[in-house]
């Protein structure tokens, strides 16, 4: 009897993947900063600070270390409150942050930060998200609520930075 549960749980599922297809959202947002990346990368790397100045990622728990598992606290530009629970993934010192999880094929998100230097002296912050799994069908991700959350965050920054320079 268990086997004929467990058989039809697995079945529905394959039925479920099928029919709604393993779906994918990906969502870019850039924005041109007036400062050496290193100074960019600094304020993102420094995860305490957020609440101060950060209007869509209202709070980050965690160590700044590749592997450690975040909480975060997300403030959506509809005013729906969400709590992440990703981990670390990558820290590439004043070019990358990366984090992000799941299960893929599921539900599975990478968010990152990708900072390059323009001939200028400016930097362009690349920020950008990438949902995939046959799930995302089923979830609360707006994906231009979602944009404009990380446009509001990438113009704080911005502000941030640039006001700092003056």
């Amino acid at each position: 009897m268990k086997y004929i549960k467990y058989s039809f749980a697995f079945g529905l599922l394959i039925v479920v993947i099928v029919v709604t297809g393993c779906s994918s959202i990906s969502i870019r947002t850039v924005v041109e900063i007036n400062a050496p990346k290193e100074e960019i990368y600094a304020v993102l790397a420094d995860l305490d600070n957020y609440p101060e100045w950060n209007p869509y990622h209202r709070k980050v728990e965690g160590e700044f270390v590749e592997g450690a598992e975040l909480k975060i606290y997300v403030l959506r530009p509809d005013g729906k409150e969400v709590e992440v629970p990703p981990h670390m993934m990558r820290i590439v010192e004043n070019q990358e942050i990366t984090w992000g999880g799941g299960i893929k094929g599921v539900f599975y998100g990478v968010h990152s930060f990708i900072l390059e230097s323009n001939s200028n002296g400016k930097t362009l912050l690349k920020h950008n998200e990438d949902f995939s799994g046959f799930a995302i069908t089923f979830a609360d991700l707006p994906p231009d609520v979602i944009a404009d959350g990380y446009h509001q965050m990438n113009m704080a920054l911005k502000k941030l930075i640039e006001d700092r320079r003056k």
